[in-house]
């Protein structure tokens, strides 16, 4: 079993779905856990309840990754906790599917952009800044980006930035023993936009149809491949992009 004991990590977006399974996963093996949410306060406070069960050291901030001065706020709070940043995970971001390219908003395209794409890039940019030698930073990407799915233009695109990103970023501080991955998953059910029974009902057939084991993926199946990238044994795993989607081919 992997044990993540002594290590620091902060997870964007983590009071729901991913980012709250990848954090769970972490503070089972040990590992202190700096919860992040953006307005969901009640959902935040329910995943530092888990994480103190377990016996795990917690804190929860609010910061917007939108806003870098948040993102900033987000990193000294985690220090001044723990007094060290070992994993980052950029997680954060929102959905937009069904919507063609002849039908975006400016408003549309700027949101998905401030938060997916810029959060994500400054997330990085202080994870790289903070976190110690021979650390661990996981973008969470999406299957979109490596598999061009119609009405996902503005979401697809807004996730596709930080994965260059990634590779320039594992070139620039690989010296410091420090991996620079991201997880690219499909559609996670349970989670996103599948977080309700029955919703986007023709997206959903679309997917399954897609994909050879015949379902979407689980928060468990990512949180499984977040698990490796945050220990040892990816440690000369660097500038990768690994596709959890079961074989689809969307």
């Amino acid at each position: 079993m992997n044990s993540l004991k002594n290590k620091v990590a902060v997870i964007t977006g983590s009071a729901r779905g991913l980012g709250k399974a990848i954090a769970e996963r972490y503070a089972a093996l040990g590992a202190d856990i700096v919860i992040n949410y953006s307005r969901d306060k009640a959902s935040a406070e329910e995943v530092v309840s888990n994480i103190t069960a377990m016996g795990a050291r917690v804190i929860a901030v609010q910061a917007d990754v939108s806003k870098v001065a948040d993102i900033h706020r987000l990193f000294e709070e985690a220090k001044n906790a723990f007094g060290k940043i070992d994993i980052v995970v950029a997680n954060a971001g929102i959905e937009m599917v069904e919507t063609p390219v002849t039908q975006f908003t400016e408003e549309q395209f700027d949101r998905l952009f401030s938060i997916n794409t810029k959060g994500a890039y400054f997330t990085m940019q202080q994870a790289a800044l903070n976190v110690g030698n021979n650390g661990r930073i996981i973008y969470i990407a999406s299957s979109t980006t490596a598999f061009p799915v119609a009405g996902m233009a503005v979401y697809g695109g807004s996730k596709t930035t930080p994965r260059y990103l990634v590779d320039v970023l594992s070139k620039e501080i690989g010296y410091r023993g420090v991996t620079v991955n991201s997880i690219i998953p499909f559609a996670v059910d349970h989670s996103g936009i599948f977080a309700e029974e029955g919703s986007y009902p023709e997206l959903r057939k679309s997917l399954l149809d897609s994909c050879p084991m015949g379902r979407l993926a689980e928060v468990e199946d990512v949180a499984n491949i977040a698990e490796f990238f945050a220990s040892d044994l990816s440690s000369f795993v660097n500038g990768q992009h690994l596709l959890v989607n079961g074989g689809a081919n969307q």
